[in-house]
């Protein structure tokens, strides 16, 4: 025994013993956390998705009537995409210090605001506060996003991927109901004394504040408290996350920038992003140049929304079988081919658009889904949390960026040009691919 130091781990030569609690034990409580978590996430995820879609199905015509504009018809979603972003950061930083719990209410809390705002704005008839209403409405959005990162709190390794492919494909039930609830939005409208367009909105704030309620009372023990990893995390206690004061941004992005993988993660999820959401929101009005009935349209966008959530948990499975960088890969070849399908379309050809939506849906849905997991993991358990709010900062202001410049793109250009500028933002991700597939996980220093 040596004096004036601790004993020596005799699997570390020459290093302090470390002693953990039995591993059974770690993981036994883990499985518990995860086994509770992870219904109640997705049961909340269906309630916000319902919300969001609801919201979103009539924010357009709504800012159209108010402002009497086509032009500003956009601004509403775009508004509600920017929001989402903004506020990622900041519930980053409240599930950090309070956890998920805290952070997921807060979010659905700060939507339903909005939804009340947006009512407000269409009684009053006031533009400018449908777009605040519109900016706060985005916390849904926001919960719902990092709600896919509560699922992978407690997950052991090998089926994060799946974990949060559930809560994604959860989405699935929320967004198809949303829009099929706008008649009967307007006779709640109508009965409550405000337009029509303005009831799915009151919906909308219902279900926000249904899912805060959710999360805030079953969501114990929060998944944030278990460390995914097992292991002391510095300031924490055994299989416990740290709490206290988030990382600053010089560490958050220190962190991403130097780990090839997690910079990797982070450019895919946002590429993926802004080219679904640029293509996506002017196929709408790409298919009326070519006749397209509204119904036509509503068949093409629910396509694609299926191909975004309902193929998640196969997602989920490539990602834990093949890997989190194979399932990266797929999903970028699957939005080149749905770039190349959608870019050689005629206005008039609605069957393949359609199914080119379907597979820009399928290439989100596999770089979201791998590409949050392996960002998650290629991270160190202080930083972990503020780099996903980072993340989804990036993403919803990519997004929001794609959304502004679509439609003057198209006006200019076409529609075959939108489709080559959006393959045109996938170069750097794959460039970043090919430099991270250098390197194996975890590995901090940048060559």
């Amino acid at each position: 025994m040596r004096r004036g130091g601790p004993p020596l781990d005799p699997a570390r030569p020459g290093g302090p013993q470390i002693h953990h609690r039995p591993r059974g034990t770690a993981d036994d409580a883990r499985a518990r956390v995860q086994r509770r978590a992870l219904p109640v996430l997705a049961a909340a995820q269906v309630l916000g998705g319902v919300g969001v879609a609801a919201g979103l199905a009539v924010g357009g015509l709504l800012a159209e009537q108010i402002s009497s504009s086509t032009a500003r018809a956009g601004l509403a979603a775009t508004m509600s995409v920017l929001g989402a972003a903004l506020l990622a950061v900041p519930m980053a930083r409240l599930a950090q210090r309070y956890g998920r719990r805290v952070s997921l209410t807060v979010g659905y809390g700060v939507g339903a605001l909005g939804g009340l705002a947006c009512v407000l704005a269409g009684a009053l008839d006031r533009f400018g506060l449908l777009l605040a209403g519109s900016l706060l409405f985005g916390g849904g959005t926001a919960s719902g996003l990092q709600a896919r990162f509560a699922a992978v709190d407690a997950a052991s390794p090998e089926r994060r991927g799946r974990a949060l492919s559930v809560v994604v494909w959860a989405t699935t039930l929320g967004a198809v109901a949303g829009p099929n609830l706008s008649g009967v939005g307007a006779d709640v409208g109508r009965w409550a004394g405000v337009p029509d367009l303005s009831g799915p909105f009151l919906i909308a704030a219902g279900v926000f504040v249904a899912a805060g309620a959710l999360v805030l009372a079953r969501l114990r023990p929060d998944p944030l408290s278990v460390a995914a990893d097992g292991q002391t995390q510095p300031g924490g206690e055994p299989g416990r996350q740290p709490r206290g004061d988030a990382p600053g941004l010089a560490a958050v992005l220190g962190a991403v920038v130097t780990r090839p993988r997690a910079l990797f993660a982070m450019a895919t999820i946002a590429a993926a992003h802004a080219v679904m959401v640029g293509v996506m929101v002017m196929a709408p009005v790409h298919m009326h140049h070519g006749g397209a009935t509204l119904e036509v349209v509503g068949v093409v966008i629910s396509l694609h929304i299926t191909g975004m959530y309902a193929a998640s948990p196969v997602m989920g499975l490539i990602a834990d079988r093949f890997g989190r960088m194979t399932g990266i890969r797929v999903g970028m070849g699957l939005l080149v081919v749905a770039l190349f399908l959608a870019g050689t379309s005629s206005a008039g050809a609605h069957a393949q658009l359609g199914v080119a939506l379907f597979v820009l849906g399928l290439g989100w849905s596999a770089c979201l889904v791998c590409g949050s997991t392996l960002l998650t993991e290629s991270v160190p358990g202080p930083v972990r949390v503020p780099v996903q709010g980072v993340s989804d900062l990036v993403m919803g202001v990519a997004a929001a960026a794609a959304g502004a410049v679509s439609g003057p793109l198209l006006a200019a250009s076409g529609y075959p040009a939108l489709c080559v500028v959006g393959a045109g933002l996938l170069v750097p991700a794959a460039f970043l691919g090919a430099r991270a597939a250098r390197y194996p996980q975890g590995v901090p220093e940048v060559a």
